[in-house]
């Protein structure tokens, strides 16, 4: 069982930055896929950014160029840098990943973090 627990949201003025934190309970060399998803009131959850075991990521085109995700394998973390953040990014981010287990893939959430961008 994998445990995730993310940090960092709060109250943001448009154009600000936020680093959100994905604490992981397991070696991230066990991981197949470390991402952050979030959302919205009345929405569907979305992904926004993943990350790839070897190093690829891939992003939502509405974040592209303004969030990136990172991690530090030594400290177990995931992070999510968001720049130039928009009202339309107000939602709770949720950290989630997956493994491959005997050919199986186990996908694991945190709990999220919520993320408000307001004037």
């Amino acid at each position: 069982q994998v445990q995730l627990v993310e940090s960092g949201g709060g109250l943001v003025q448009p154009g600000g930055s936020l680093r959100l934190s994905c604490v992981v309970s397991a070696s991230m060399h066990s991981l197949n896929t470390m991402d952050w998803y979030r959302q919205a009131p009345g929405k569907e959850r979305e992904l926004v950014a993943r990350m790839i075991s070897g190093g690829g990521t891939n992003y939502a085109d509405s974040v592209k160029g303004r969030f990136t995700i990172s991690d530090d394998n030594a400290k177990n973390v995931v992070y999510l840098q968001m720049t130039g953040l928009k009202p339309e990014d107000t939602a709770v981010y949720y950290c989630h990943v997956t493994q491959l287990l005997g050919g199986r893939e186990i996908a694991y959430w945190g709990r999220g973090t919520q993320v408000t961008v307001v004037s």
